[in-house]
This record gives structure tokens, sequence and C-alpha cells, in this order.
């Protein structure tokens, strides 16, 4: 696995996009060459940097159309997505063209580069869709106990076909004889797990996931660190399920590994740096969309009764409370026969203009004056009011600790799971919001920066 921006990727995924880039590369530069293009006045090193200004414009379009989120293809959808992917690139290329036009590559001999483009990415990805149904070049692993946490393993790697991994085994303690555990890896009954380090070496597997709950007067630590000293990764189930998935699981996390794991660093200079990103970029964006809050503010006025901005008490960093600021996206004193109710699919509370501006996030603008403030940042986890804060805290483990940094207009959770509306959706974003805090850097809120503007763009997991 390689870590990029404090996630894990499996090395043959990180292998198919930079092939995927160098096909499209390759096919743009002996496509032009082939047709003439060399016979241009222009050098052979202009059209390779061109290529690749081409490759990577192309490459962010097969990002942004999901084409990278989802690895095991269905041919018609993929088909579909490719071609729009590659009429996006059309488009900015020529609009990249215009603006720099020593960047130019003849239109003839781009139209025939995109058509030859479109068939050896899918037959590409066709390809490395038949290595993952096939489970090649996977890597087995062995998984110690039957608890939630080996079931929850269990699940994500059944569920992720491209996470890398497949379970050779599962072995059980002696308490484990009426396991309920689904998988379809075989079971091996071992009592006090003995026998670990002969069988690792005689299924060639070379990582061990300890998932055992109750580890005290169960751990075989002599039969793990035989297993260490050969040349076998053993890792806590809680590590591992972090590094599969970019998220914890607040509901089989012990403190003492949130203790004693890395992470969880919050150093002066970073403080810094992200307070000096969140006022740049927040003066930037406000400049930006003055016009745009403008026609906003009008549509709102136009549309139903009531103030343009909505204000609220939230709870931000180390429990202080702050109001926030939003575009009023429902109908005026919305709480006041329901009190503090979360927001529902179809919610008739909602005004016109108010389910459009939600669906692409133009609501949460004026919290850019909340920014500058210093009372939130661009990335940290969705401010929530004390009514829900103090309902959460007493049925939620750690839900406290997501206050330990600055309330985020966008976020890890946001971007990875959406909108929730139950205790069961805020349990299940508290998880990603703790892998956010622990894992905090500069690279990381980029990154999120990254896929919110995906979001926005396709209007998704808004109410």
């Amino acid at each position: 696995m390689l870590r990029l921006f404090k996630q894990y990727y499996p090395i043959r995924n990180i292998i198919f996009v930079l092939v995927e880039g160098f096909i499209i590369w390759a096919t743009v530069t002996i496509t032009s060459s082939v047709f003439g293009y060399l016979g241009q006045k222009h050098t052979s090193a202009e059209l390779l940097y061109k290529a690749l200004l081409f490759t990577i414009v192309c490459q962010i379009c097969l990002y942004y159309l999901d084409l990278y989120d989802y690895i095991v293809i269905n041919i018609k959808k993929t088909s579909v997505k490719l071609l729009q992917a590659l009429g996006m690139t059309a488009i900015t290329v020529s609009v990249i063209y215009f603006v720099f036009p020593v960047t130019i590559i003849e239109y003839r001999y781009l139209s025939y580069s995109i058509l030859l483009t479109a068939i050896l990415i899918l037959t590409w990805r066709i390809s490395y869709s038949e290595v993952l149904r096939r489970g090649l070049f996977n890597k087995p692993i062995i998984i110690l106990g039957a608890d939630e946490m080996a079931q929850q393993i269990v699940n994500e790697i059944k569920l992720r076909k491209d996470c890398g991994y497949k379970i050779a085994c599962i072995v059980l303690g002696k308490h484990h004889k009426d396991t309920m555990l689904e998988a379809d890896s075989p079971c091996i009954q071992k009592s006090r797990y003995k026998g670990i380090s002969e069988l690792a070496q005689k299924l060639k597997i070379y990582t061990i996931v300890v998932a055992i709950k109750e580890k005290r007067g169960e751990l075989p630590m002599k039969e793990l660190l035989k297993c260490k000293v050969n040349g076998v990764d053993v890792l806590d189930g809680n590590s591992f399920y972090e590094m599969l998935t970019g998220k914890l699981i607040v509901s089989q996390t012990h403190p003492s590994w949130l203790i004693f794991s890395d992470g969880f660093k919050k150093s002066t200079f970073k403080r810094v740096a992200k307070r000096i990103t969140d006022l740049l970029l927040s003066i930037v964006l406000l400049i930006v969309f003055a016009p745009l809050n403008v026609l906003v503010s009008i549509l709102i006025k136009l549309d139903s009764e009531g103030p343009i901005i909505f204000s609220q008490k939230r709870v931000g960093q180390a429990g202080k409370e702050y109001m926030i600021y939003k575009f009023r996206s429902m109908i005026a004193d919305a709480e006041e026969k329901s009190g503090p109710v979360w927001t529902s699919k179809n919610d008739q509370r909602i005004t016109r203009v108010g389910k459009v501006i939600r669906k692409v996030r133009i609501d949460e603008l004026p919290q850019l004056f909340n920014v500058l403030k210093g009372e939130m940042s661009l990335v940290g986890p969705r401010p929530e009011r004390k009514y829900f804060v103090e309902r959460l805290s007493n049925k939620i483990p750690y839900y406290r600790e997501r206050f330990s940094v600055k309330p985020g207009v966008t976020g890890w959770a946001q971007v990875s799971y959406g909108y929730g509306s139950t205790e069961e959706d805020a349990i299940e974003k508290l998880n990603y919001d703790l892998f956010y805090i622990k894992n905090l850097s500069s690279l990381m809120d980029l990154m999120i920066i990254l896929k919110t503007i995906k979001i926005v763009i396709f209007g998704r997991g808004a109410r």
C-alpha cells in the first residue's frame, strides 16, 4: 500500500492511473507525429509537453466524472462516462488553446488522438477489470479473531474489489466456537492461536491482522513475535481498517489505541499555516463570488418572506458557541413548532430557491465570514447545534473529540459520506471526522477542497 495525502492506496491502483496517463500521452504524441505534426514548425520536445498538458486535463476530467472512483467497470456505463470526460477534455483544452495559443495541437490531429484514446482507455480498463475480477496480484492476509472488527474488515474487503487484499483464512480462538462470522474464507480453530507462524509460512502470508476485541489474556504474544521476526507484518485491526477505508470505527476503538497510535499532531507551524491559508482563500472566494452572492440575495428575497441571511448558534472548537451564517434556504422560523430537527429528504420547509442553492452548496458561502473571523476553518468537521451535541455526546463515544479542531465549511466526512439525518449517520460521520483530526495535514485539506469542488459541480449529497 502507498500512502498519499494521509490515505493508503494499493500500489497496483497507482500503477493503473500512471499507465492510463502514459497511454493518453503516448497516443497524442504518436498520433500527432504520424499525421505529420512534426512536419510543422515545431520541435519534438514541444509536442511532448503539449501532449502532457492534454494528458493532465484529460485525467482531471476522468477524475471529476468518477472514473477513478470505481475501477471495476460496467462497459456501457464506463463508455458513456468516458465519452463525457473526453468531451469535457476537448472543451477545456480549446479554452486553454484560445488563451495560450502556444500550447495548440492542430485540431485535426487532436480529433484523431481523442478517438484513439477512447478506444485504448476502454480496452485498458476492460483488461484491468478482468485482473480485479480474478483477484490477480491480491495480497493474501490472515485475520485473527471473529469479533465485530473482524466482520467489518471482511465486509470492507468484499465490498472494495480493488483494495488489493484477499483473506487467505480467519483464525479463531477457543472462545470463538459459536461465532456467527460471515465470510467466504476458511475459518481455522486454534487453541490460543498456536502455530500461526507455521501457518503463515505454509500459506506464504506476509500480513496478519489482529482483530481480537479483548486482547488481555487472549493475545498470542509469543506467536505474533515469532511471525514478526520471520518478516511477517502484524497489524492491529483498527490500524488496518483505517488504512483500508479512510475512517475509524468508534464502536470498536479503545482509548489506548488512540493514545499510542500515530497522528493527532497539531504543531504551531500547522496551525499558523492553516490559519493563513484560511484567510487568503476566504478573501479570494468572497471577492470571486461577490456577484453570485448579490444574485442569490435578490432571488431569496423575491422567493419568500424572511431575512436573506440565516444565523444560528453552533458549537465550535473547544465547545465554544458562535453564530454561523448561511443563506436562508428554508421558510422563516422553520423550527418554531417542531423544535431542533435534522433536515429530511424532500423537507417541505425548504423554499424553491433553497432547493437549488442547497444542491450546489451555495447556501454555505456566507460561512466564509466565519472563517475570516477565526470561528471556522475552510476544512474541518461539520458544525453542529448544542442540542444535538449534548444528545450525541451522551450516546456516541469520542464525540466531543471532534471539537479539538475548528469546524469547517467542508470536511472529510462531508465529501466521503454526504448528508446525515440520524444518529447512525452521526456515528458514521464521526468515524470520518476522527480520521481527519488524526491525520490532519495541508495536503489532505487540499484533497478535500478538490473533492468539494467535484461535489458542488455535480450537486451531490445535499438536502
